[in-house]
């Protein structure tokens, strides 16, 4: 979460931004602080609550759906979406969406899971995933100009690295992943130990990130688990 919001932050500088599926609003303060301006939306009502009992009246919120923006067109310098693009039926519609309400030269920064690593499980309430190429392609149908990038290298190299693949990859294979949060939530507690609570609000602990790096946009990727996708309007 903090290496998202840091490279998130990058792009907002003098900006007007909005972050679609902001769920409670982690990030949205850290946002704020560089951007000239930040909105958030949702779909789920309980957790704009959350992030309304957080910030009060200090950063915009409102909830929508993904496939309809309810903003005038070339409001937006830039467009974050993170961990939720495979919960939308219909993608292109959020991407034409994207391209109407930005600026030109605007941006749309969108993060997902490596979806083509052999230990991969998708979420029960997904609908697609998408690799490097294949994002690539959805952008450009809309002129967007792309690049991606990895975060989270994949731990080949320690042997508790490749004992947390393999038993990863023994669930994934044998239908053994839990279908609900709290069944998840109770094998990463046998896996990992104690679990880190997620913050209200990022910008109140100190950042500690990775850096994200470049890779191709042209091929599958098997180095990184997380994928970001930073796509330029024309």
């Amino acid at each position: 979460m903090l290496t998202r919001y840091y490279f998130g932050s990058q792009l907002c500088e003098g900006k007007s931004v909005l972050e679609v599926a902001c769920g409670a609003g982690q990030g949205l303060n850290y946002l704020g602080r560089e951007a000239r301006f930040v909105i958030g939306g949702d779909y789920d009502c309980s957790l704009l609550n959350i992030a309304r009992s957080q910030y009060g009246k200090k950063i915009p919120l409102c909830r929508l759906d993904g496939h309809f923006l309810p903003f005038r067109d070339g409001v937006f310098d830039v467009v974050i979406l993170f961990e939720a693009i495979y919960y939308l039926h219909e993608p292109d519609k959020f991407i034409s969406e994207c391209k109407r309400i930005l600026k030109f030269n605007g941006e749309v920064l969108i993060c997902l899971p490596n979806s083509s690593l052999p230990d991969f499980h998708p979420s029960p309430y997904s609908y697609s995933y998408f690799t490097p190429p294949e994002i690539s392609k959805l952008f450009e149908k809309y002129e967007f100009d792309v690049a991606c990038f990895g975060s989270t290298p994949v731990d080949t190299s320690t042997a508790k690295g490749k004992v947390l693949s393999l038993i990863k990859k023994m669930v994934v294979k044998f239908n053994l992943m839990p279908r609900t949060l709290k069944g998840r939530e109770f094998l990463k507690r046998l896996v990992f130990g104690s679990l880190v609570s997620i913050p209200g609000d990022v910008s109140d602990i100190p950042i500690s990130h990775d850096t994200p790096v470049p890779i191709s946009c042209f091929e599958n990727n098997y180095s990184y688990r997380v994928i970001f996708a930073l796509a330029k309007s024309r």
